[in-house]
C-alpha cells in the first residue's frame, strides 16, 4: 500500500526552545508508519541563537534553508514552500514553530479530508483549531467573515464535533491536499508577514476549493496579542505611522494595524469594488490618523 507524503512547512526566527518543541511533537504523532510519512522543510530566517544547530543535531532529517532576517512568516513559508512543491507531495502542512500538536492531529487533519472528499466536496483547505495551554480558549483556526458589511474584518469560528466550512484561515496549522495547490500555487508575495494566509484561503475559495476547519483542537498555541484584553504600550502617533510601514505593523488599541500597501492590496482584492475598497482599506487606520492630527494641533496651539 502506498504512503501519503506530508510535507510539513515552518518558519523560525531566534525561539529554539519552541521551534525544537514543535518539531518533536510533529514526530511524535500517531500515524501508521504504512499509511504516511513526513518530511520537514524548515526556514530558519537569520536565527542567532543556535537555533539551526539545535534542530540539525536532534532533527538531522530536516531540510533546512537559511534566510536572510527579513522573510518573516509568509516570506519563509513561501520559500519553504517552493521547496516542496518540487518533490510533489500528496499534502504540504503548514506548521507554526510555536504549535504544539496533540498526538493524533495529523490523523484528525487527514481523516477530516477523506470524509469530506468522500462527500463530494471539491479541493478541500483544511485549518486545524488550535488552544490556549492555560486557559483552553481558542487561539487560531478557521475565519469567518463579521458580516457583509465588514468584508475584512474577520471572527474566529469555533470548532465542534463536525468539519465547518470557513471563509479562510489563519496559517498556523493548515492541511492543504495537492489538489489545491494545482490550482491555487503558493503564498502571494506581495504579503511579508500578515495577510498571506487569509489571502490563500481566499484565493482558493477563489478558483473553486472548500475551506473548513477540522473538528475538536489540534494542539496548542498561545495568541502573540489579544486584542482589547491588554493593550500595548501608548506610542505617539507619528511613531505609529511610521511603525506601520514595518512587516509586523502596530499593534494599536483593539486590533493590529497591518502595513498600509500591503492591506491595500489585501483591501483591493476582498472588500468590493472601487472607491468602496478603499473605505475599507482607511477604516482600521483612522484612530491613529486622528490622534495625529489632534496631535499636531495641540503642538502647533502650544507653541503659540
Amino acid at each position: 500500500m502506498e504512503r501519503d507524503r506530508v510535507a510539513a512547512l515552518l518558519t523560525c526566527f531566534n525561539r529554539k526552545a519552541k521551534t525544537l518543541a514543535c518539531l518533536e511533537a510533529l514526530y511524535n504523532q500517531k500515524l501508521l508508519a504504512n499509511k504516511v510519512s513526513i518530511e520537514v522543510y524548515l526556514v530558519d530566517d537569520g536565527s542567532n541563537d543556535g537555533t539551526t544547530e539545535a534542530v540539525s543535531q536532534a532533527f538531522p532529517q530536516v531540510h533546512i534553508r537559511r534566510g536572510t532576517g527579513n522573510l518573516f512568516w509568509n516570506g519563509g513559508m513561501r520559500q519553504a514552500f517552493t521547496e516542496a512543491i518540487k518533490q510533489d507531495y500528496d499534502f504540504y502542512l503548514w506548521l507554526n514553530d510555536d504549535t504544539l500538536l496533540y498526538p493524533h492531529a495529523l490523523t484528525n487533519l487527514l481523516d477530516t479530508h477523506q470524509s469530506l472528499t468522500a462527500q463530494g466536496h471539491p479541493r478541500p483547505l483544511i485549518s486545524g483549531s488550535t488552544q490556549d495551554a492555560d486557559t483552553g480558549e481558542l487561539t487560531y483556526g478557521g475565519v469567518i467573515r463579521r458580516s457583509l458589511l465588514r468584508p475584512i474584518k474577520f471572527d474566529l469560528l469555533e470548532p465542534g464535533d463536525e468539519a465547518k466550512p470557513c471563509d479562510t484561515i489563519n496559517g498556523n496549522c493548515v492541511l492543504i491536499p495537492r489538489s489545491v495547490v494545482e490550482v491555487v500555487g503558493n503564498l502571494d508575495p506581495a504579503f511579508t508577514h500578515y495577510a498571506g494566509d487569509w489571502d490563500y484561503g481566499l484565493r482558493a475559495r477563489k478558483q473553486g476549493c472548500t475551506v473548513w476547519i477540522s473538528p475538536g483542537y489540534v494542539g496548542t498555541c498561545s495568541r502573540n496579542y489579544v486584542p482589547g484584553v491588554k493593550r500595548p504600550p501608548r506610542v505617539k502617533a507619528s511613531e505609529g505611522l511610521k511603525k506601520i510601514a514595518q512587516p509586523k505593523g502596530l499593534p494599536f488599541e483593539d486590533e493590529t494595524l497591518h502595513p498600509l500597501n500591503e492591506w491595500k492590496v489585501f483591501a483591493q482584492r476582498y472588500a468590493g469594488p472601487f472607491p468602496l475598497w478603499i473605505v475599507y482599506w482607511l477604516i482600521p487606520y483612522r484612530r491613529l490618523v486622528w490622534l495625529s492630527v489632534t496631535g499636531l494641533f495641540r503642538q502647533s496651539k502650544t507653541q503659540t
